[in-house]
């Protein structure tokens, strides 16, 4: 059971801060928020809680492997089958792996992410490791398998012809026994057949894909079959999940828009391989629904704070003003947005009789006791040092050790 009072609470899908005079969890729920006005300002101090976060796209997979890919290019640090990050990845144990993995579930933890979606690596192995590490972590873990090897030559994908074999049918089946859902690294590693294939043998899981990570994801896809690689993704998988849009035109952002299509946002991945950075505000203004990742683990540490602060400096900038975009726009894309693309007990929010999925600030540090916008303080001041809780469905992930002394005193008593 937790239970606070005289705090702030970030309330609701808009995540408007009140005054909150008593907060209970119960179990798993949060079982009474009596709220009081709208605040905005603080003048003295307070905890404040918001929702936990949701990072929507990583590769835990090779967070064993951090800043490894220093001063390489995109294909030679992440593309089958030579890219660095298979080679690495191939020589860890099962157990090496699951101890790193698990240690960066726990850093996640600490920067108030309760939830991710991975791209895993590995086939049904890797899907199982993760599996392992998030059981032994708390921190949810979607898990989306890729097939272990490629199961196409370049000369099959270049003639655009080949069906997906019994071997490869195989694979996937058992991925999907064990992961939530697909996604290969983009458009251009299947034929157009074999995405029909894996759209109707997945199609009551989450499909994903990475697209328009680069100019190149467009151009191959353009050369080898007439189309880009989203107009690609979009009329044969149907994905639930599209990753990057870091170059998307204005008539790729339409195709987003059209059907309101969840999209994850990576800038700071994106920056560390010297891409271009994504469109940031003209995706706002769509109607796409926007989500926030953190990419590679060997690229970036895991932490959303960060990916917050960077996405909104660099939305303002596209912008162009000091007005937009509202620093509660950018929050929700590690928030209540994930409701649009998991649903069920996912709600990426905090009200009464939801589930206990939140985060406690300490506000009471002299670089934030009177800050004059919780929201914006919270988008691009907060790190890892101002969290004392992070909670998931009312499970301690992780506790700062001021408050784990202070409960111990309270029992103690």
């Amino acid at each position: 059971m937790l239970e606070l009072s005289d705090c702030i609470v970030l309330h609701g899908a808009e995540l408007i801060p009140h005054h909150c005079d008593r907060l209970v969890v119960k179990s798993d729920t949060i079982d009474r928020l009596d709220l009081g006005a709208p605040v905005q300002a603080i003048d003295h101090g307070a905890i404040v809680v918001m929702p936990g976060l949701y990072n929507a796209h990583t590769h835990m997979g090779d967070s064993c492997l951090p800043d490894g890919a220093t001063g390489m290019t995109l294909e030679q640090g992440f593309f089958r089958p030579h890219g660095y990050k298979y080679r690495e990845l191939a020589k860890r144990s099962p157990a090496e792996h699951l101890e790193h993995i698990a240690n960066h579930l726990r850093y996640m933890a600490q920067t108030g992410t309760i939830a991710h979606v991975d791209f895993r690596e590995q086939g049904v192995a890797g899907a199982e490791l993760l599996k392992a590490a998030s059981e032994q972590t708390g921190v949810r873990s979607i898990v989306l398998g890729q097939f272990h090897d490629l199961p196409f030559t370049e000369a099959e994908l270049e003639a655009n012809r080949s069906s997906l074999q019994a071997e490869a049918i195989a694979e996937l089946k058992a991925i999907l026994t064990v992961a939530d859902g697909f996604s290969e690294s983009t458009m251009n590693d299947l034929t157009d057949r074999a995405w029909q294939e894996i759209r109707a043998i997945a199609s009551d899981k989450i499909r994903a894909i990475h697209c328009l990570e680069n100019d190149g994801y467009r151009s191959l896809s353009v050369t080898r079959t007439g189309r880009g690689d989203l107009e690609r993704a979009i009329d044969l998988y149907d994905p639930d999940l599209i990753i990057h849009a870091t170059v998307a035109t204005a008539e790729e952002i339409a195709l987003l828009s059209r059907d309101r299509r969840n999209v994850v946002l990576n800038p700071r991945a994106n920056a560390n391989l010297g891409l271009p950075l994504p469109p940031i505000a003209a995706l706002l203004e769509s109607d796409a629904n926007l989500l926030l990742g953190t990419d590679n683990g060997l690229l970036n540490s895991p932490n959303l704070l960060a990916e917050l602060d960077f996405t909104y400096k660099i939305a303002k900038s596209q912008f162009g003003d000091a007005i937009r975009p509202e620093p509660r726009s950018i929050l929700q894309m590690a928030t209540s947005n994930i409701r649009a693309f998991l649903g069920g007990d996912t709600y990426g929010y905090l009200e009464a009789g939801l589930p206990a999925d939140l985060v406690l600030l300490d506000f009471t540090q002299p670089h934030l006791r009177s800050t004059r916008n919780v929201v914006a303080s919270v988008v691009s001041r907060i790190t890892p040092a101002d969290l004392l809780l992070t909670m998931r469905h009312g499970q301690v992930l992780y506790q700062s050790e001021w408050l784990r002394l202070l409960w111990a005193s309270h029992a103690n008593l």
